[in-house]
């Protein structure tokens, strides 16, 4: 019983990572269980301070309460810091100017398309697969989908170095620069980004191949 009540727990944590904010309603048509079953598992949560929550009135009807991750809730999906010290980059940017901190970031971008380019093949939907099987790897949680216009969409719904990114948008630009190299086209739009405007996804729109070597 306890490893059920465990694997849901972990289900809401990630429900709430995906969507953001959920009602209890949501969650209890999600999850398939009585509400009253979810509000035992958040109340849990928000013992832990790993969620809280937000009244939301509505036009009609009573208000609702809305629950999303804390911090202490998002620091349970992974986050490099350990690769990736945001105190040494401050360091390096002090020593050493700016510059050398984008000098690092883009000794990292060819660092990780030397790693990646070798499993990132095929057409325009195969290397999209192969990019997100790699950074699903990494931790950022990606889902993507194919539109009805062939273009398709890309989600990360967890950056591991949100921190770092935020502190230097040149990691959010090396990123997008890789996504183009690795998937041979221009055309790769971010739509949302964690790092550079507080969205709740990382969220690209890329469409078809173009001629880019």
């Amino acid at each position: 019983m306890r490893d059920q009540s465990m694997s849901t727990r972990s289900v809401v944590l990630t429900l709430l990572k995906r969507k953001h904010e959920m009602t209890t309603a949501e969650l209890s048509e999600m999850l398939k269980i009585t509400e009253m079953a979810v509000r035992r598992h958040l109340r849990g949560l928000e013992d832990e301070q790993l969620i809280t929550s937000r009244l939301v009135r509505q036009t009609m009807g009573r208000p609702v309460h809305k629950y999303y991750l804390t911090e202490k809730g998002n620091e349970n999906f992974p986050r490099n810091y350990s690769q990736l010290s945001l105190g040494f980059l401050d360091d390096l940017r002090d020593l050493y100017g700016p510059n050398a901190v984008n000098q690092l970031f883009e000794k990292r971008h060819n660092r990780l398309h030397e790693s990646y380019e070798p499993s990132v093949t095929g057409t325009l939907k195969e290397r999209i697969r192969a990019l997100a099987d790699i950074q699903n790897e990494q931790g950022y949680m990606v889902q993507w989908t194919e539109n009805e216009d062939g273009s398709y969409e890309f989600i990360e719904y967890n950056c591991p170095i949100a921190h770092v990114a935020k502190a230097y948008p040149i990691a959010c630009t090396c990123e997008k620069k890789l996504f183009k190299e690795l998937l041979y086209t221009e055309n790769v739009e971010r739509t949302a980004c964690m790092a550079e405007n507080g969205d709740a996804h990382c969220v690209y729109k890329i469409n078809k191949q173009s001629t880019l070597k």
